[in-house]
């Protein structure tokens, strides 16, 4: 009797192991969080990308399918409105967005807030430079694109308690839920949904050029 009951539980954790490896790894993840930003293992070119589901402004699934591309992809990845650094870049991304999307390519941007804070929380002058951009900012909160695509890490506890005496708003954020970060970072897809450029640098004080990020989607577009 206990055999069989040690049995069926082991059982059940194999099967549950599964279901939760298949849900975060979609396309990648041998180690869904890493212990340090210097340790994540992200998707690189010619990896095939991940499908995830992430959020809208209005908390909408977004379904997130490289297999149903009608046109090249550019995923950049931020920490959040409360990033200082991440505020500059989104700034700066005013000056290249359009040139990117007059080459037939979506631009997605990825947060690690939750969808209410997408755009409250960034700063007054980062908002006036990315009104009116065609672009798409979309919530991470529960981190399963950042694990899919293998750039989560779980944060300090000093970035944690910063990011909660940020303002009430806040309060019970998804970091604090689950104490993942993303890695900012860029992937260029093709509209065959395989990955063609990475860049991912775990100093979140360092982000990929405009220049560059420029010489990627024009190399994507070429391809398509």
């Amino acid at each position: 009797m206990i055999r069989a009951l040690i049995t069926t539980s082991i059982g059940l954790l194999l099967a549950l192991s599964l279901v939760y490896s298949s849900a975060i790894r979609y396309g990648h993840a041998d180690v869904p969080v890493a212990a340090t930003a210097d340790q994540v293992q992200p998707l690189k070119a010619g990896d095939p990308a991940p499908r995830f589901r992430v959020e809208t402004v209005e908390s909408l699934a977004f379904d997130f399918d490289p297999l149903s591309l009608d046109k090249p992809v550019m995923i950049l990845v931020f920490r959040g409105g409360w990033c200082p650094y991440c505020n500059m870049y989104l700034s700066d991304m005013r000056n290249v967005i359009p040139d990117i999307r007059a080459l037939g390519i979506d631009v997605l941007f990825l947060s690690g807030d939750r969808s209410e804070l997408l755009y409250e929380s960034l700063e007054g002058q980062t908002k006036e430079d990315i009104e009116g951009l065609d672009y798409t900012i979309l919530s991470d909160a529960d981190a399963q694109a950042a694990m899919a695509l293998g750039i989560a890490f779980k944060a300090a506890q000093r970035t944690v308690d910063y990011v909660n005496n940020k303002g009430d708003g806040y309060r019970e954020s998804s970091m604090e839920r689950h104490g993942i970060l993303p890695v900012p970072a860029v992937f260029a897809i093709g509209k065959d949904g395989v990955i063609a450029y990475t860049y991912v640098n775990a100093d979140y004080k360092v982000r990929l050029p405009a220049e560059e990020l420029m010489e990627a989607a024009r190399a994507i577009a070429a391809a398509d």
